[in-house]
């Protein structure tokens, strides 16, 4: 508001330079583009996130799929490697076993995996997620967590958006500001020599 004001002010104002009409637009420019620029952007960008990890979380549930491993014997090796089903997150449980499960094929295979108990014994059984060729993997992204991302990656777009806009305001000011300095110095230089002598004019 205090924008359109400032542009309605300078309207026909006699006082007005040429850099004070240009300021004004500018401003009311950088408010529209903050209106709407900036939200379309990040909207834009979110659905753009969104639709690509949506794809994502379908291929990994396509290429992935749960099984049930049987603790065969301890390992003595420490390695992270994700287990629980429901999170994306590794566990460093510092138990590492050998393990057989079943591949998506029905085949049999064995392997060292992260158990979840610190203490497992032969014969235990625990969920991990495994790929098409049976290797052990971290489960995959849930939609929810999709969706989060694509939400942060639009408000991040949009806010960054805002900053540009922002910037490139300041830049242009700055730039109509040493303008006007420049002509004041053209004009100072003109009359300043003969300011307040008698008959100059002043």
């Amino acid at each position: 508001m205090r924008t359109i004001l400032g542009l309605w002010r300078w309207r026909r104002n006699p006082l007005r330079r040429a850099t004070d009409l240009i300021e004004a637009w500018v401003a009311l420019a950088a408010v529209g583009l903050f209106a709407l620029a900036a939200p379309l952007v990040g909207w834009l960008c979110g659905n753009a996130v969104d639709a690509s990890l949506r794809e994502t979380v379908r291929f990994q549930h396509e290429q992935r799929h749960r099984t049930t491993a049987v603790v065969v014997g301890r390992s003595t090796e420490r390695h992270v490697v994700a287990f629980d089903a429901e999170s994306a997150a590794e566990h460093d449980t510092g138990s590492r076993v050998i393990a057989t499960w079943r591949t998506a094929d029905g085949g049999s295979r064995t392997g060292l995996v992260s158990a979840p108990s610190r203490e497992p014994r032969a014969g235990d059984t625990f969920g991990i997620w495994a790929d098409e060729r049976g290797r052990p993997v971290k489960p995959p992204m849930n939609a929810d967590s999709a969706r989060t991302h694509a939400v942060l990656a639009g408000l991040t777009a949009g806010v960054l958006a805002a900053g540009l806009v922002e910037c490139g305001r300041r830049l242009i000011v700055w730039r109509l500001v040493r303008r006007r300095y420049e002509h004041l110095d053209r004009a100072w230089s003109k009359v300043g020599p003969d300011w307040g002598r008698t008959g100059a004019g002043s």
